[in-house]
């Protein structure tokens, strides 16, 4: 079954598209969670807002702050018909200051979880009347002496300004069945829930298309950070397939973000693993001592059941006698000069310290005649020397000797480890020196270790990863000369 290939380019803006299309589900849900407490805001700066928004949470004014607001608003009126002064202004006066009264007496406010603010319209009348009685303050406010007195149009200016937007950030809102506050923001999200389940579906199939291996819930959950999006609880984790998205269609880039993440969890992982895999192996190490393994194996008396041997070779002696050879053939001739050197010197302070020669150095071509001596002494030692060590290398019957003296070593050791009966000291020694290397060294590593670790590789890797950069002159120039050396050697 042939793949379905979409054009980069178009895929790019459908991802766009729909990268855009998340925000903005996203911001509408951020709104909706922060519409009550920011609602006080809104209705100051824009009413339209909670005109609006208000019925969608089931939010609608109180009725006794909207009867006070009411009386309010027909008190202002009869005043510019009748004046202050008249028995229908008196008859208002004395109906708000009754629900003034009832206003500190029910707390309406209370219900909203704004009982706050209307401790605030107290102080605030406190101050204004200089009273310490709320409702006192209030009488006081609302009779015709104290408005004659202070100014009409300065007191009901004053409370129209500090006091009414008070009162009006008061509302009632409606409970459901379920005992809930009525959210009707379903209704909305719920056309963007199917637009993000249909896309996830269509993306779905195409992955089963492209990838006949995986299964249908494989293939669905190879975006699972879109289930979010259909979630009709929790909707504040949107926030992560929008970013994601928004990464993806190239309109954000969170490299360092996903790069820190990543680094976190690898130091996190990393630590435990090394802890985890390093006790381990000490674990056993002392389990193996604990059974005695370390003494059997010095002694060379294993249980061939318990050791597994994969070539019936001896590793220990192998890799003695290539040693052995290496130095023979390859370093002692290369320190050969360094050694003559050595004794030549030996030679010369031995000579000088004999009495005789030196009553005798002031002789002429003596000193010259005691260099060439000590050379050819020096000489003629290390040069035998190195013969002899090659002669015995080379003699059958010298290695063999070597192999039995290692062999007669070994067991002379075991056994007298043994009869000195020191197995457990040993081992109670080992055993703890493994117990503080875990408690001093495995057991403290840090995240700061794992992270300058991580940082470390980082930093080879971008060191690896740079072109060496060649002057070109410079290349032509090398490559000419080595072609010159070549035709040279040719002619």
């Amino acid at each position: 079954m042939k793949s379905i290939k979409i054009p980069k380019q178009r895929s790019l803006w459908f991802e766009r598209i729909m990268a855009f299309i998340a925000t903005v589900n996203l911001g509408l849900v951020l709104f909706n969670l922060s519409y009550v407490q920011w609602r006080d805001l809104y209705l100051q700066k824009l009413p339209q807002i909670v005109d609006i928004y208000d019925p969608i949470k089931g939010i609608q004014p109180h009725r006794e702050t909207k009867r006070y607001l009411e009386t309010l608003d027909q008190l202002q009126e009869q005043v510019s018909q009748t004046g202050l002064q008249s028995a229908q202004v008196k008859t208002r006066l004395e109906e708000i200051s009754r629900l003034s009264n009832e206003m500190i007496d029910t707390n309406p406010f209370a219900g909203a979880n704004k009982s706050g603010t209307l401790e605030k319209i107290k102080n605030r009348m406190r101050d204004r009347i200089s009273k310490e009685s709320a409702k006192q303050s209030f009488a006081t406010f609302w009779s015709q002496p104290y408005l004659t007195q202070q100014g009409w149009a300065k007191e009901i200016n004053f409370f129209n300004q500090s006091i009414r937007p008070l009162i009006a950030t008061n509302y009632y809102r409606r409970i459901s069945e379920s005992g809930e506050f009525v959210d009707d923001f379903w209704i909305i999200d719920s056309v963007f829930m199917i637009l993000f389940a249909l896309e996830l579906l269509g993306r779905t199939f195409l992955l089963k298309r492209q990838r006949p291996g995986l299964s249908w819930f494989e293939s669905l959950l190879w975006r699972w950070y879109d289930l979010f999006l259909l979630l009709p609880f929790w909707r504040e984790l949107r926030i992560l397939p929008v970013l994601v998205r928004l990464d993806q269609a190239d309109l954000l880039s969170f490299y360092s973000v996903r790069r820190q993440i990543n680094q976190g969890i690898v130091a996190n992982f990393a630590e435990e693993l090394t802890e985890i895999v390093v006790v381990r192996v000490i674990n056993q190490v002392q389990s193996s001592i604990k059974r005695g393994d370390l003494i059997r194996w010095v002694s060379q008396q294993e249980n061939v059941r318990s050791y597994i041997d994969i070539n019936n070779v001896n590793e220990i002696e192998a890799i003695a006698a290539l040693l052995l050879k290496t130095i023979v053939y390859q370093v002692l001739p290369e320190i050969q000069p360094a050694i003559a050197a050595l004794l030549r010197h030996n030679i010369e302070t031995v000579i000088h310290q004999v009495p005789l020669y030196q009553n005798l150095q002031n002789l002429p071509g003596l000193g010259q005649a005691q260099t060439q001596l000590s050379e050819q002494l020096a000489t003629q030692i290390t040069t035998n020397l190195y013969k002899i060590v090659v002669s015995a290398v080379e003699d059958p019957v010298g290695a063999k000797l070597t192999s039995q003296l290692v062999q007669s070593f070994s067991e002379t050791l075991g056994a007298q480890i043994k009869e000195k009966h020191l197995v457990s000291e040993i081992e109670s020694l080992l055993f703890d020196f493994l117990e503080e290397i875990k408690l001093n060294y495995v057991q403290r590593l840090s995240q700061e270790d794992i992270d300058q670790i991580i940082e470390q590789t980082r930093q080879l890797r971008t060191q690896v990863s740079v072109p060496v950069v060649v002057d070109k002159g410079t290349a032509l120039a090398e490559r000419g000369g080595t072609r010159g050396q070549g035709d040279k050697q040719n002619s």
